[in-house]
């Protein structure tokens, strides 16, 4: 396919664009239809709800608050009145407003204002739902009641349609993170072509999935919250992809690979390894699956969606632009270094350009299962620093597990004290109209205002109830609506604020003594209680989702790497980054540190959703972190049965991939805080620390600690489950390929010498060979007169590189043909960037 792929680019390329103009112009013209349905059966919220809505029809437009406050004086008086009634006429005229209910008209205006007579609010309700009114007409309302302020009157707006033109541009949050996540790249390739790559492909999978989920909205539940999640996910896998099947691409164009011969192998290599980890990440999406929370399907089906079509971008376009590009997928020096070896003339033909070694371990780190095991013309910038991190790490596991695992702790404490609630207006930024419409509220008519509870009766004398509830402790105010249809409505505005802790005792206390001990069926309602059960269903699920996605990473990684103690190293790994991802979050949103600073409004409570949300992405993208380090070492130890080299190569030439994939992932999930939406504003905060954490400390430190400590028991599995487990294979068998496509000759051997300037013998030098692809063939150590023999499994072209202390890396193309070629290495004085 990647073959097909990168001969047909123009059609490949062609067909992408096609199928992103095709849906986004569909989706422009079909135009949106979220739907936030929060589906709670067997709940009292939900039950309230049933009942109001047969009584009492919910109105067809969205209502919004209009409010005011005066320094002196009443907002009864006729000054204030005459800027104030004229802007209330003026809106209700507006096309797209039903209808305006302010303070000023008859007995029934006098409770909307305030006790002191200093705050009044009216209310504005639209003919369309918040997401359905037009920006300009919100933004009109919004000017003309503004327009009425004057010194010593404020006029503040609040409402879910205000809320809306108040947000930044739409994809700011995006442009941002690729902003950022472009300026990583570009000092990781040090070349705008090689930049542009990963970029390119994530646009067109988040774009495709975007709009492809925007079409899907007509024909199924699907919140507004879902394409913002959809292209915080998207973007940052997408770019992680693309950017490690560039980055091993890269390297076998370093080697002196034919450009086509290297995207094949990349894609035959690294793009297994993205097609598993993708698949890893729907999965764990899929596990919202288990909650039975209707409001989750659609935010599973937009981001898996948008993953799914990420990993398709990178498996099919990406190789038709690296055809584009050639060898400019290199920097010009790059390509100036290797014309000058031979490197860019001949390439893919057997024998011709041999290269003379520059370092060990190739560009950038390896990719997923086996790229970097080799030597190429070009040193590795930033090898050495990787490879000492990996040798101080097998040095001192125990030294840095301790660390590790103490710095994991300290993160994780805060979520001993973790809330699930509800964020609403009274959590945005204190400059935005919303929050100050919020607090005024607040002010005037108690903490409780902005959240009143309903209490429905369906049958029966209220009376009683009402007079109970009325003396209920934390109760401000009950008013008692006329019946209708039966069905009695009891407004309870309780003493303090939705999201407070004495709010939902309130809840239990009216459901579990005061409407019992009145003697009527009653149920308790309206916005804050559907969110205290929502969050209490949600932590009643929350073990069950854990043990699945658990389970079924477990399972993938059992097959895929035929150990058990590796994927449970992993879950445990997994755990370890959640609590300390949540114990960030608790201590950012709940405790307040930092939101001020982040311009992230007020605290309180941890969206009830988000739990699930985030430990989906975080398992997720946690899953494809391992793959990428493990099979790396996996497959280092299926050729030398050596637990500490598997570990420390596995950890020098996957780190710098894995850091800079996880740093771009940082910077994309940090620029959503500028989204406007507190809820995507929490998840980019909190799947930022996990992923930093994760990549930095667990995935560098922790695991090849831990797997230092544990052994050879890293790779245990017993014989009787080996044989029942399904052959799953992350990274294909290279060499079978290569004997197949050179069948026809013998086993052969490569023997020589290696030999100093001065023509003496270098005793102990490491003589490797390796395929085109990057796996190692056979290793051994030269003798004391400097001869080396390496046994050859085929006729073919493969790569000796060479190493020794004190000694440059050397490295070069080898023909071997029916008789056994003689190659002598010449080792120049220098510094050792490859691993030993």
């Amino acid at each position: 396919m990647a073959r097909w792929c990168y001969r047909h680019r123009l059609v490949v390329l062609l067909l992408w664009v096609g199928a992103l103009c095709g849906l986004g112009f569909s989706a422009s013209s079909a135009g949106t239809d979220y739907a936030n349905v929060f589906s709670l059966p067997d709940t009292d919220s939900k039950k309230a709800y049933d009942l109001m809505e047969e009584a009492f029809p919910a109105r067809a437009g969205d209502t919004d608050t209009v409010v005011w406050k005066v320094d002196e004086g009443s907002v009864r008086d006729a000054g204030v009145r005459a800027r104030i009634q004229p802007a209330l006429e003026e809106i209700a005229g507006m096309k797209g407003v039903g209808g305006v209910t302010g303070p000023y008209a008859g007995a029934e205006g006098a409770a909307q204002v305030s006790r002191d007579g200093r705050i009044a609010y009216a209310q504005v309700t639209f003919t369309d739902q918040a997401n359905a009114v037009p920006k300009e007409l919100v933004q009109d309302v919004v000017d003309t009641a503004r327009d009425a302020r004057r010194d010593g009157l404020d006029v503040e707006l609040g409402g879910q349609a205000v809320q809306r033109v108040q947000e930044p541009p739409t994809g700011l949050a995006e442009m941002v993170g690729l902003a950022a996540a472009a300026v990583v790249l570009f000092l990781a390739f040090g070349s705008l072509f090689a930049m542009l790559l990963p970029i390119g492909v994530a646009v067109f999978g988040v774009g495709t999935g975007m709009f492809s989920t925007q079409l899907l909205s007509h024909v199924t539940d699907i919140p507004d919250l879902a394409p913002l999640l959809s292209s915080l996910i998207g973007l940052g896998v997408g770019i992680d992809y693309a950017l490690f099947i560039v980055t091993r691409h890269r390297k076998g164009v370093l080697r002196g690979m034919d450009p086509e011969e290297s995207t094949v192998t990349a894609l035959d290599t690294s793009g297994r390894a993205v097609l598993f980890a993708g698949g890893t990440v729907c999965i764990a999406l899929a596990g919202m699956l288990v909650t039975n929370l209707r409001f989750l399907d659609g935010v599973v089906i937009g981001t898996s969606l948008t993953v799914v079509l990420s990993v398709l971008a990178a498996t099919t376009l990406l190789p038709a632009l690296l055809g584009f590009l050639g060898p400019r997928v290199l920097s010009r020096r790059q390509r100036r270094r290797l014309a000058a070896e031979g490197g860019l003339s001949g390439v893919g033909e057997a024998g011709n350009g041999a290269g003379e070694a520059g370092s060990g371990a190739g560009e950038a780190g390896s990719g997923p299962g086996g790229a970097g095991s080799g030597a190429g013309p070009v040193p590795e910038q930033a090898g050495g620093l990787a490879h000492r991190w990996s040798a101080a790490v097998q040095r001192r596991p125990r030294t840095t597990a301790v660390l590790a695992l103490a710095v994991m702790a300290v993160l994780a404490l805060p979520v001993l004290s973790l809330r699930l609630g509800a964020t609403d207006q009274g959590n945005d930024d204190t400059t935005t109209t919303t929050r100050q419409a919020y607090d005024l509220l607040a002010e005037g008519f108690g903490p409780g205002f902005n959240g009143p509870l309903q209490v429905v009766v369906p049958d029966g004398d209220a009376t009683t109830l009402v007079r109970d509830v009325q003396a209920t402790e934390g109760v401000a105010r009950v008013v008692a609506l006329p019946p209708v249809r039966g069905v009695t409505v009891v407004q309870v505005v309780p003493t303090t604020s939705p999201q407070s802790e004495e709010t939902d005792t309130l809840i239990d206390r009216l459901r579990d003594e005061v409407i019992p001990g009145a003697g009527v069926e009653a149920h308790v309602g309206g916005v804050t209680a559907v969110s205290k059960d929502f969050a209490t269903v949600t932590g009643d699920r929350l073990p069950l989702f854990v043990a699945t996605i658990i389970g079924l990473g477990f399972l993938l990684l059992l097959v895929a790497f035929r150990s058990l103690v590796v994927p449970l190293t992993a879950a445990v790994m997994n755990l370890v980054a959640a609590a300390a991802s949540f114990g960030v979050l608790v201590a950012v949103f709940q405790w307040g540190w930092g939101l001020d600073l982040l311009g992230l409004g007020k605290e309180g409570p941890i969206n009830a959703f988000l739990p699930i949300i985030m430990l989906s992405l975080l398992f997720g993208l946690s899953m494809d972190y391992q793959v990428f380090l493990v099979s790396r070492m996996h497959e280092e130890w299926v050729h030398t049965r050596d637990n500490a080299r598997a570990v420390r190569v596995g950890l020098a030439e996957t780190s710098r991939v894995i850091n800079s994939a996880a740093l771009i992932m940082v910077c994309v999930f940090l620029a959503f805080v500028l989204s406007g939406d507190s809820g995507a504003a929490m998840a980019g905060v909190g799947l930022a620390a996990a992923v930093a954490l994760d990549a930095f400390v667990l995935r560098t430190a922790l695991v090849p600690a831990v797997m230092h400590l544990l052994g050879t028991s890293n790779w245990w599995l017993p014989a009787w489950l080996d044989k029942r487990l399904p052959h799953l294979a992350v990274e294909p068998r290279e060499e079978a390929g290569e004997t197949v496509a050179h069948a026809g000759g013998p086993a052969s051997a490569v023997h020589g010498y290696v030999r100093d300037p001065a023509g003496d013998p270098v005793e102990g030098a490491a003589v490797t060979l390796m395929s085109k692809g990057g796996r190692q063939v056979d290793r051994v150590v030269s003798l004391a007169d400097g001869s080396y023999v390496l046994s050859v499994p085929a006729p073919g072209t493969y790569l000796l590189a060479t190493t020794a202390p004190s000694y440059a890396s050397y490295a070069r193309q080898v023909l071997v043909a029916d008789e056994p070629p003689a190659v002598d290495v010449e080792l120049e004085p220098g510094e050792v960037d490859a691993p030993r």
